[in-house]
């Protein structure tokens, strides 16, 4: 409920597609990919820096790792 509660939130506030992309079978972890267009990179950078800090927040989430590609 948790990672589906943040997926939604993370959708709904930033207009970007969010997916679970790993550990689905483990309900104590979860990975979520978020993907971002558009025509400046600085847009993107900063729309993910928000994800960040929403997750960060959230409390109800320990972030271990993220990894970002630009392209």
């Amino acid at each position: 409920m948790i990672v589906r509660s943040l997926r939604d939130r993370i959708r709904h506030r930033f207009n970007v597609s969010v997916a679970e992309t790993d550990y689905q079978d483990v309900w104590t972890r979860a990975e979520l990919a978020v993907a971002v267009v558009s025509g400046e990179r600085a847009f993107a950078a900063t729309v993910l820096d928000k994800v960040d800090r929403l997750v960060c927040s959230d409390g109800r989430a320990l972030v271990s790792a993220t990894h970002r590609e630009m392209y």
